[in-house]
């Protein structure tokens, strides 16, 4: 059966001239009719570099979820995570995030999974070898670099949720909305403000703006959203099922 293969650029960046700056594209994906079928093995788990969205078994589609690789100190986080998997399994969206077992991922993922939802883990080769990865889930592709990892995270998912997290949550998330910004793709990114975490970030984008370093319109790019619900109720809301809402280049053409 022909697959739709991922394409990781390796050993060079295309460059493309957005607004008068240089951005980096560190993958470009792409389709070809033909056959492959590349399963590499973690242990006896089965990987793939595989785009599984031409067989996408979902009423919902699917969301990238970004948060902390530990639960954090208040039990809200945790409890928000868990609601955050059940009602996307509930709502008959799939998950794509990270890969591992640990901190709030490892609990988003699993309370997906418990609700029967499809779970897809991306992680780095190198994190793999901590022992980290989760075992138990539908999918999950190692990749040779974080650059990689979000590429691909970014490419199987249809909107973006953003949970309390570190730094390497606000770089992902923040990358996503700079795309955004640029208009390379034009999926909703959303923020939950689990017991006001995000209170000070969101003053400080209003900050940003004030010092004209952000444009006032752009502040909608960031969605913000009090809990679980009114997150996916918003994604809901912006994307169809089966919407044709794939990533594009800086040209706006989609690869």
């Amino acid at each position: 059966m022909d697959a739709c293969v991922l394409v990781i650029a390796s050993g060079r960046k295309a460059r493309r001239k957005v607004d008068g700056v240089h951005q980096n594209f560190l993958a470009r994906i792409f389709c070809q009719g033909m056959r492959r079928n590349r399963r590499d093995s973690l242990r006896g788990y089965p990987s793939s570099m595989v785009d599984l969205s031409a067989r996408k078994p979902l009423s919902g589609g699917r969301i990238c979820t970004f948060c902390g690789s530990s639960v954090g100190t208040s039990s809200k986080y945790l409890a928000e995570a868990k609601s955050l998997g059940l009602q996307m399994a509930r709502d008959g969206w799939g998950l794509v995030y990270g890969g591992t077992s640990i901190g709030l991922m490892g609990a988003t993922a699993d309370a997906a999974l418990s609700g029967g939802a499809e779970v897809i883990g991306v992680l780095p080769q190198a994190l793999q070898d901590r022992e980290i990865a989760h075992r138990g889930l539908t999918r999950l592709h190692l990749v040779g670099s974080m650059h990689e990892r979000k590429a691909l995270m970014a490419s199987l998912s249809d909107a973006f949720i953003a949970l309390p997290g570190g730094y390497g949550t606000l770089d992902e998330f923040f990358e996503i909305v700079t795309w955004a910004q640029l208009n390379i793709h034009s999926k909703p990114c959303v923020l939950i403000n689990t017991d006001g975490y995000y209170d000070f970030l969101l003053r400080f984008l209003h900050h940003a703006v004030t010092e004209d370093f952000v444009k006032r319109a752009n502040l909608s790019l960031v969605q913000v959203a009090t809990d679980s619900e009114d997150a996916l109720q918003r994604i809901k809301q912006q994307v169809s099922p089966n919407q044709d809402i794939r990533m594009r280049d800086a040209r706006g053409l989609k690869p």
